[in-house]
């Protein structure tokens, strides 16, 4: 069974980064969900989940970055449930 992934940043090197110390975990967090689902290494969903922001808000990260959204089955698996459920 696999756990969670602890990543050791040096403290040199997190001390380097151009950010209040309070904000580079989210920071590091968004960055890697951005470059991840950019890679198509992550869904939507797991990598909004890994920058933990709403759907609404990791789109217009994406935006912000110049990443073009891939829409895949799973997201349309998912869109054709809700609009089930809602119908």
């Amino acid at each position: 069974m696999k756990g969670a992934l602890t990543l050791v940043i040096p403290e040199e090197l997190t001390d380097a980064i151009r950010l209040p110390a309070e904000e580079i975990p989210g920071r590091l967090k968004r960055e890697l969900a951005v470059r991840l689902y950019d890679k198509g290494l992550l869904s939507f969903g797991k990598a909004r989940e890994l920058a933990e922001m709403t759907r609404w808000e990791f789109h217009d990260l994406l935006y912000d970055e110049g990443i073009i959204r891939h829409y895949d089955v799973e997201e349309l698996e998912e869109d054709i449930t809700t609009l089930e459920k809602l119908g």
